[in-house]
């Protein structure tokens, strides 16, 4: 069924019952499991997301030596003294509705993983850990739109929990337009964070910003827009990363501060020893 946006002009909510500059509910957890250096579950309405991060440890064997790695989601050569970010994405085949699982060369998913090495290689201090690997091993539950705003979401928070050093929180959010290119409406409102259902019907972008600056990380468009409409539909959605950037600082304070109550950080260490907001 097409999306009528005729009623976004007039009742200034959204299918969904959004206003045009709000988020979807968004729940997120870190050191989801105990085995694994960093892992995380995030929730962007009902987009979710775990990841698992490993490392950095030593690179394993390549297959038939070539300087990239298996998962397709190497941001380093075998040359480079820096560690190398490797991304795996796994899409669970119930996870949308035509209930059908790509396969192992998919572009889509190749494209994916080579996004978010290339996002996260630049904010990781992989100058560190020279020759090594932080694997990334991202898997898909459930896909309602923005769907690799989450995936950056996601592997930033599990790499904080493996305690990898970054310069900041590498955070994402999408945006879009109340028009389709074909309307041709330069007065057309952005909107922020996309549903499945605008994604398929609305032009939008994906935009990833590091930390609370502007500087922009990632900026994938991959539908037709007028020009006129892309300065605002990135204005939104670079506020939209801030409004995120919040979200996921909050979740790691507050895992922190519990970590601290229960004693399993350094035992030695009080509340009155570490700064916590």
């Amino acid at each position: 069924m097409p999306l009528d946006t005729s009623a976004y002009g007039l009742a200034l909510l959204r299918v969904d019952g959004r206003r045009w500059n709000e988020l979807r509910r968004m729940h997120a957890q870190i050191r989801t499991q105990a085995a694994a250096d960093g892992s995380s579950y995030l929730e962007m309405g009902h987009t979710k997301v775990m990841c698992v991060v490993t490392g950095p440890s030593e690179p394993g064997p390549r297959r038939g030596g070539l300087g990239g790695t298996a998962s397709g989601g190497g941001a380093s050569s075998a040359q480079s003294k820096d560690a190398e970010v490797a991304v795996s994405i796994v899409v669970a085949g119930f996870s949308s509705v035509d209930r059908k699982r790509p396969g192992r060369g998919d572009k889509r998913i190749l494209e994916l993983q080579s996004t978010i090495s290339s996002a996260l290689a630049a904010s990781l201090h992989t100058h560190l850990f020279p020759h090594s690997t932080i694997s990334i091993s991202l898997h898909v539950l459930s896909q309602d739109g923005s769907l690799l705003a989450a995936l950056i979401n996601a592997a930033t928070l599990a790499c904080v929990d493996a305690g990898i050093p970054m310069t900041d929180y590498v955070v994402a959010c999408t945006a879009g337009s109340t028009s389709t290119y074909a309307a041709n409406d330069e007065a057309a409102d952005p909107l922020l964070d996309l549903n499945h259902q605008e994604e398929q019907e609305l032009p939008g972008l994906t935009v990833a910003t590091l930390g609370q600056t502007d500087r922009v990380a990632v900026l994938v468009c991959e539908s037709r827009v007028q020009v006129s409409r892309l300065e605002g539909m990135l204005a939104v959605g670079v506020d939209g990363c801030k409004q995120v950037r919040e979200i996921l600082d909050r979740v790691v304070r507050d895992k922190g501060h519990r970590m601290l109550l229960e004693g399993t950080v350094e035992r030695g260490a009080g509340l009155d020893d570490m700064e916590v907001d």
